[in-house]
């Protein structure tokens, strides 16, 4: 059982984990464990479910996934008789009112929708995966200069799972670069994967940008692809201005991740969220919701 902290409800409340017998099996029987190593967590498992997802006749699973883990299907632009495919309806863009985007220039806001963990004072080549799993900035991003920066700040991690919202948000307005993309494997991201398997952050594919951020100084941004996710799909333009809450890009079908790095005496996390997750237990946060506030150091 995941239980993860409602903030709203200051309730702690067990994840709907779609596939979990799925999941348990793959990443915790011998034979589920070895079947990931040859075949699951390699490209062409996650391509070809991906190329599924796209075509027409996965549209027959929206229906079905709606019902099953509850979706309000009335915050999305389209009715769930309009898309296309079943990654037409996971990318899904919301309505204007669905999310509340705080413009308060000192507030930091989530990029997504998700589950989130906060690190502070880090130490860049012994970040925190799950308990007695650790990873490397250094190896995550293959960059020593860039990674350094980050040497005693914060690391926010957020986990969007299959039923969430699947686009992501730049946190505050500035100029964002190129994307950097890093080959890798497709490992699930959910907590019974992360605790099995060491180093998947390093291990999966993913995607890192430096954000010269208006407010918070210059943030690193990595998407992290999983298991079944066709694409990290970037909708922005490199090098040109954006505004607070505009659109960085999607992930189509699967879990993700999302990492956040902030250099130090930049950002001070909400209280709240420090505390569940020095507890070991995510914060359930959505787009645009505060999650802390500039720090008065920077």
């Amino acid at each position: 059982m995941i239980q993860i902290y409602n903030r709203k409800t200051k309730s702690y409340e067990e994840e709907q984990v779609v596939g979990k017998k799925y999941i348990e099996w793959t990443y915790e029987s011998l034979i589920g464990k070895n079947l990931t190593e040859i075949f699951l967590k390699k490209k062409l498992f996650s391509k070809l479910y991906g190329l599924y997802c796209d075509t027409k006749l996965s549209s027959n699973k929206i229906n079905a996934f709606i019902k099953d883990y509850n979706i309000d299907i009335n915050l999305s632009l389209k009715k769930a008789n309009e898309f296309n495919s079943f990654n037409d309806f996971f990318a899904r863009k919301l309505t204007s009112s669905a999310r509340e985007i705080n413009f308060d220039l000192n507030a930091l806001i989530s990029p997504g929708d998700g589950r989130l963990t906060c690190y502070t004072n880090i130490s860049i080549d012994n970040l925190v995966q799950v308990k007695n799993i650790t990873y490397s900035l250094r190896k995550l991003i293959n960059n020593d200069n860039i990674a350094s920066n980050y040497e005693n700040g914060v690391c926010l991690i957020l986990r969007l799972a299959p039923t969430d919202y699947h686009r992501f948000h730049f946190i505050d307005s500035g100029i964002p670069t190129e994307s950097h993309f890093i080959n890798g494997f497709y490992y699930s991201v959910n907590p019974i994967a992360l605790k099995n398997i060491s180093n998947i952050f390093c291990e999966n594919k993913r995607e890192w940008t430096l954000f010269k951020s208006d407010n918070f100084d210059e943030v690193l941004m990595i998407e992290v692809g999983a298991t079944c996710v066709g694409s990290i799909i970037q909708t922005y333009t490199p090098d040109t201005k954006v505004n607070k809450g505009d659109e960085k890009g999607y992930f189509k079908f699967g879990g993700s991740t999302i990492i956040l790095f902030f250099k130090k005496d930049t950002v001070n996390i909400d209280d709240d969220i420090l505390q569940q997750s020095n507890l070991g237990f995510e914060s359930k946060v959505s787009f645009g919701e505060t999650i802390g506030y500039k720090s008065n150091k920077l």
